[in-house]
């Protein structure tokens, strides 16, 4: 199978594109810059400049292309290119896929990165994909945006998979990265009263689901999440006793909502988020709860 890949020097894009690689799949990757290898091919996105001819001869398109979720919440400019670099890439490609014949016939899919802030705030409510998109958050209209982008290629008839990704959690991403150490020096703390659904999933989860989209005929939004969702207080805890320490701290819903600005809904809000579509489509979870996934990060 010919992948098209476009972020793949992300996290997230390199695993996938080692783990395509190990199927027998043939990778071309779309850069940005002079390409160094024979599989790499430069696409400047903002001009919407995309050899058409990578796109008719690919048998999957796959889009993880975006700036970093992580960054300074109040900058105007940070925000700016989160929206952009996702709703682009994604439209770029989805008019590139709705203009090739291989896409309207069934022969061909687009893989499209989404995420789980699409849902919004829907307290202990349990949510699948059927599940409607509440609020205006930041994060929230950012993502309905980027999935409207692949609007172009589902008009043409194209098989289009929407990746709705928890974070995912590895000792080596950012997520947990940035809190491991916090944790380790006994500083972990609940976020406000911890009580909200806090959805996660675990790397090898999170590239086994992406390939079983890529693999098979599913169609529309998928959730990558671990079947479980904890909450926030569950996760605190759970971490705190991974690393051997214990979390008795707690950071006022007031303070964070000032600290994190934008993204404090993501943060404060309730996503009891269940994955159904993979399951079945006969997708098999490895990680099934937050210690599970930890266990598997920390491993």
């Amino acid at each position: 199978m010919q992948v098209l890949l476009a972020g793949s020097s992300g996290f997230l894009g390199s695993h996938l594109a080692d783990a395509l690689r190990a199927d027998g799949h043939d990778i071309t990757q779309l850069v940005r810059r002079a390409p160094t290898s024979g599989d790499e091919v430069r696409w400047d996105p903002y001009n919407g400049r995309l050899p058409q001819a990578v796109v008719d001869q690919a048998d999957v398109v796959v889009n993880l292309a975006g700036s970093p979720t992580a960054g300074n919440p109040h900058s105007s400019t940070w925000a700016h290119d989160l929206r952009e670099s996702r709703v682009t890439t994604t439209l770029v490609l989805a008019e590139a896929v709705a203009r090739s014949h291989r896409f309207g016939t069934g022969h061909a899919a687009y893989v499209a990165g989404s995420a789980m802030a699409y849902y919004g705030d829907h307290g202990n409510e349990l949510v699948d994909e059927t599940g409607s998109s509440n609020g205006g958050s930041f994060m929230t209209s950012v993502v309905r945006e980027w999935e409207a982008a692949t609007m172009p290629a589902r008009r043409a008839g194209a098989r289009v998979a929407l990746v709705r990704t928890a974070p995912v959690m590895d000792r080596t991403s950012a997520p947990l990265r940035q809190m491991l150490p916090v944790f380790k020096l006994g500083l972990g703390a609940r976020l406000g009263d911890g009580r909200q659904y806090f959805p996660m999933i675990s790397l090898r989860d999170w590239v086994g689901g992406v390939r079983h989209l890529v693999h098979n005929d599913i169609s529309g939004p998928a959730n990558l999440c671990c079947p479980i969702t904890p909450t926030n207080a569950e996760f605190t805890d759970a971490l705190a006793q991974a690393v051997g320490r214990r979390a008795r701290l707690g950071v006022p819903a007031k303070l964070l909502e000032l600290g994190a600005g934008r993204v404090s809904p993501e943060l404060l809000g309730s996503t009891r988020l269940r994955p159904e579509v993979l399951p079945d489509a006969g997708y098999i979870f490895r990680d099934h709860d937050v210690r599970d996934v930890l266990a598997a990060a920390l491993g």
